[in-house]
């Protein structure tokens, strides 16, 4: 039976209940296996933040997966391991065509999240990440850096709209993806949880066979495809189980602990 070394763990609707919060029993089998020197770690869209306050709670202690896979970073010294950015040309195409067609559009600048738009899209995202939030219509008006992810808040049949129309606009320079039915995101090509996790286990020297990826949502495709064992939980999108090699129990089920019981412990 392979050893598995290094677990990969999405946070909302996959670590998280509904109530976003993590259960004690998911909490004790966390904890059993860091014992046992298991590496856990989480592999988040979320910022680097909001998933800090998620990973202290629960007691991990090594580098953390953020923002679908643009940023690795260590929880201690908040050292950056992997970054990754999207191209300021894209951005200002994505600025440009949502101001055109009056769709909201968010970016992340130096772990801070900034809006064109302000209204109750936003204030129900900063809500679920509890976070902090600029409002700034003018991309010119925003401070200098790298522009980690964007996203396109909206109706989920008017995303997947989109995305057909989107994606030959942009070329090959970004990386789409959903991480809810009304999230659509942008990112570095190399921004995503596969690329992450196979840098974190050479990081680790860890074959990536020694992994386990845990998702629900379809940006969550690529570590499942990456990992030596890829997990769908219950509540995940009927295409991410159909090429998971094991679908575990739901997030308000303990299905956490149930792969670490089953694969680990």
């Amino acid at each position: 039976m392979t050893k598995y070394r290094l677990i990969a763990m999405d946070l909302d609707d996959t670590l998280l209940t509904d109530d976003l919060t993590v259960s004690e029993k998911t909490r004790e089998a966390m904890a059993e296996a860091i014992r046992q020197g298991v590496h856990l770690t989480i592999a988040t869209g979320r910022m680097f933040a909001s998933a800090k306050r998620v990973a202290a709670q629960v007691g991990l202690n090594v580098p953390i997966i953020t923002y679908q896979g643009s940023l690795i970073r260590n929880l201690l010294d908040e050292e950056v391991l992997y970054e990754r950015s999207v191209p300021y040309e894209k951005v200002r195409f994505l600025y440009d065509y949502t101001r055109e067609h009056k769709l909201h559009l968010q970016t992340y600048i130096n772990d801070q999240l900034y809006s064109f738009d302000d209204g109750d899209k936003l204030a129900a995202y900063a809500k679920q990440s509890s976070i902090p939030y600029i409002v700034e219509p003018e991309l010119d008006r925003l401070p200098e850096g790298n522009h980690t992810k964007l996203i396109i808040i909206d109706d989920p049949a008017k995303l997947d709209a989109l995305i057909p129309v989107l994606k030959p606009l942009l070329g090959d320079g970004v990386h789409v993806t959903k991480s809810k039915a009304n999230y659509l995101e942008f990112l570095h090509p190399e921004g995503t949880k596969g690329h992450a996790l196979r840098f974190l286990a050479a990081h680790y020297g860890f074959p990536i066979e020694e992994t386990i990826a845990v998702g629900d949502a379809w940006n969550d495709h690529e570590m499942i495809e990456a990992a030596g064992l890829g997990v769908a939980m219950a509540n995940a999108i009927p295409e991410l189980k159909a090429i998971a090699d094991y679908v575990t129990l739901s997030n308000n089920d303990d299905g956490i602990a149930h792969v670490l019981e089953k694969f680990v412990l």
